[in-house]
């Protein structure tokens, strides 16, 4: 492989999922506060071999795409085809680079060493892939466990597998009509490529059932760190017979004064969320001499919040926030406020919790000048961020 050589990532995330469950195909579940395939795009775009990033997905998951990246900048996707050959050869017309690594979404954790061997392997060879060796007896089994199948010179294929490209595409278009191959290294030996193996990694280990997918958090739950963040808010009392708190309109005889809708209860959590983040406060994102924010909604300041931490591959674990005045009574709006936050938030109601003082009529909320808000945000981020 030549030093000028350009080399892509080709992930294909186009299937359906169905034997992991659930209500979105598995390639955009999330594991650790982000999609799984947000999680492959980011191995292979910290690695500084890789120059791009394309994305295969199935027809009508657009959204479901643009949601899991977050804002990371790649590529167009390309609409894959009815099987997985047919979206690998859309996604290689589409690449640019001499050499692809072509990979699953659904095997979302992919060390760096892993991508090192690839390309070391490749460097002298027509093709690499990672292998692992069987551990555990293998034996044939219909009704009942039968013969049991030798263990020597068999081992577990993974992804990704290194390909020059062109080499690899034209593989592909002389495939025969009418037959599946497992994988694109089948693909190359029917070429008559000699294909090298390199170790693979557990990691790599493939998400196809539910179980799967809680081995994984765990696996990476050690890889998540704590953190807190404080938001505290104030508005003054102004002309109106409602107002806006907790993401709820709230009949009372006075509204409160801001250049937003003044929902003091969001901008306090809105503020927890980005300094546990480390991004600011709601001024520096929303700044109120932008006339564009003028009354605008303050549940878009949280779910921009919450995208940020999301972005990050963060969990919100829990929120608590305190709403401090003398009127209007909060008890009757907590439960609605509660349901709000959590579907802002995207959270269970119980990682919500609404409370509400008073200050025994000293200050000025005391005084019923106006409404305090202080927030607590706890969530867990990558500790490499």
């Amino acid at each position: 492989m030549g030093r000028a050589s350009t080399i892509a990532a080709l992930i294909v995330a186009a299937g359906r999922g169905e034997r992991a469950g659930g209500s979105v195909p598995k390639q955009y579940a999330r594991i650790g506060g982000k999609a799984v395939l947000a999680h492959a795009i980011d191995s292979f775009a910290a690695h500084p071999a890789i120059a791009s990033v394309q994305v295969v997905i199935g027809a009508g998951q657009e959204a479901l795409y643009h949601d899991a990246i977050a804002g990371r900048v790649l590529p167009p996707p390309v609409i894959g085809g009815a099987t997985r050959r047919a979206s690998v050869i859309a996604g290689l017309r589409v690449c640019e680079a001499d050499v692809v690594l072509i990979h699953d979404a659904a095997r979302p954790f992919l060390p760096a060493a892993v991508i090192d061997r690839l390309l070391a392997a490749l460097a002298s060879g027509d093709a690499a892939v990672p292998v692992l060796a069987v551990a555990d007896t293998l034996a044939r089994a219909d009704d009942a466990l039968g013969e049991v199948v030798p263990r020597d010179g068999v081992v577990r294929v993974q992804t990704p597998q290194a390909f020059r490209r062109q080499a690899i595409l034209a593989a592909h278009q002389a495939w025969p009509d009418g037959s599946e191959a497992t994988d694109d290294a089948q693909v190359a030996r029917a070429a008559g490529f000699v294909v090298a193996t390199v170790a693979g990694d557990i990691m790599l280990d493939k998400l196809t059932h539910p179980g799967d997918f809680q081995a994984a958090a765990a696996r990476i739950a050690p890889l998540l760190v704590s953190r807190s963040g404080l938001g505290f808010d104030v508005h003054a009392f102004a002309e109106g017979d409602r107002l806006w708190l907790g993401g709820i309109e709230i009949a009372h005889d006075r509204g409160l004064a801001g250049h937003s809708d003044a929902d003091v209860a969001l901008h306090a959590l809105t503020d927890a969320l980005l300094g546990a983040i480390g991004e600011g406060d709601i001024g520096t994102h929303f700044p109120p001499s932008d006339p564009q924010w003028r009354g605008a909604a303050s549940s878009r300041f949280l779910e921009h919040a919450c995208a940020l931490v999301r972005a990050r591959g963060g969990i919100i674990d829990h929120v608590d926030v305190t709403i401090i005045c003398e009127a209007p009574k909060i008890g009757p709006h907590r439960a609605p406020i509660r349901t709000r936050i959590a579907t802002l938030l995207d959270i269970g109601e119980s990682r919500v919790s609404i409370k509400a003082t008073t200050t025994e009529k000293l200050g000025f909320t005391g005084r019923s000048e106006g409404i305090a808000a202080q927030a607590i945000a706890t969530i867990r981020l990558p500790d490499t961020i």
